[in-house]
């Protein structure tokens, strides 16, 4: 819905309702973004204080859930829920029932962190394209520095797309409404896409086409699983954490949003801290930019906006969607705030030591 302002430019009303597709209505075009608390319990099961900290923000027009791993060497940040086993099914299953009696819809972030995985949560190979480790150490446990990972053989690469697939069906089992595939932010899927990580010199290496196979395999067996209008991917076209620039990224993009495209997904959501940033290996073009110009589809925004530099952007048909991190860590209220001009409480890492 758009209305007219006294200077007669059109502006779009972020709080009313937005169609996904046939099957998902959002209650408006703010979606809480997915966000990495760390807060399960030690079997990676949804604690009583998420099912209590996600059902205040159940007005988000959709909730995208942390980042959860589908199966165990997913891992590379301590408590970070799972969807690979029945309690943890159980534990979510709690979750979006108490957001669904608020009147609100979530999808699962199915997470598998490849490379930054470590041995010390799972005990066995970190698997990656290649055998191309990164510098570093674990977030909140930096005693923990990274390994150089396995480079993944093709049979671990099926087993990978069967785990997605079946972390999708578990989703849905759970109560979600759908599931945002995590492509993005130096992961799994990532590091396939981006030629710093992936020196395979098989039918996943070397070419945009090979390149792009992991991805769009795991999101073919996700739409088999579940179905197209309930898949959705998050993609960093540009490369900026765990991840270098290399000039051939943007040739691997530029194959793999077109055929995204065919596959009519509930949406495509940009990977980026601050979309403010540009990268040279975009020509110049900040992620969202470059993905508006790539990809025709549903496009959700995220990166250091405000509800008013959102509200700009998609005036502006830079992406339909805007999700918002931070702000919601803060408020649980967002939605009403910003609906009733009310000030917002500022972020600070405090915020962080607990779920409120």
């Amino acid at each position: 819905m758009c209305v007219q302002d006294k200077d007669k430019t059109m502006t779009t009303d972020l709080l009313s309702p937005f169609k996904l597709n046939d099957s998902i209505e959002l209650q408006n075009r703010v979606l809480m973004a997915p966000l990495t608390r760390c807060m399960s319990d030690d079997n990676l099961v949804p604690t009583q204080a998420m099912v209590d900290y996600y059902a205040r923000r159940a007005d988000a027009g959709l909730i995208i859930s942390e980042a959860t791993i589908i199966r165990p060497d997913s891992q590379g940040y301590p408590n970070t829920p799972g969807l690979f086993t029945s309690e943890q099914i159980q534990g979510w299953k709690k979750v979006t029932d108490a957001v669904h009696a608020k009147g609100g819809k979530m999808f699962a972030q199915l997470w598998h962190v490849g490379r930054v995985a470590h041995p010390h949560f799972f005990g066995g190979d970190v698997l990656a394209p290649s055998a191309i480790g990164v510098e570093g150490s674990v977030p909140r446990m930096r005693e923990l520095t990274y390994v150089t990972p396995k480079a993944a053989t093709i049979e671990d690469i099926q087993g990978l797309i069967a785990d997605y697939a079946k972390a999708a069906e578990n989703a849905i089992e759970a109560g979600f409404d759908g599931v945002e595939i995590h492509g993005a932010n130096g992961y799994l899927i990532d590091q396939f896409l981006h030629f710093a990580a992936n020196q395979r010199e098989d039918q996943y290496g070397q070419t945009p086409e090979n390149m792009s196979r992991f991805a769009l395999e795991v999101v073919d067996a996700v739409v088999a699983a579940i179905g197209a209008d309930k898949t959705a991917l998050r993609l960093s076209p540009g490369a900026y954490f765990n991840m270098t620039e290399s000039d051939g990224d943007k040739a691997v993009f530029d194959y793999l949003l077109p055929a995204l495209e065919t596959r009519n997904l509930a949406y495509l959501h940009v990977g980026i801290f601050d979309d403010s940033m540009r990268f040279a290996s975009l020509g110049d073009k900040s992620a969202s930019e470059y993905m508006r110009g790539a990809y025709k589809g549903t496009l959700v925004g995220v990166g250091s906006y405000s509800f008013e530099s959102a509200n700009q952007a998609i005036d502006n048909n830079q992406f339909d969607l805007i999700a918002i991190g931070r702000p919601f860590i803060a408020n649980p209220d967002y939605i009403s705030k910003v609906k009733n001009g009310e000030t917002l409480t500022p972020y600070s890492d405090e915020m962080l030591a607990e779920l409120i």
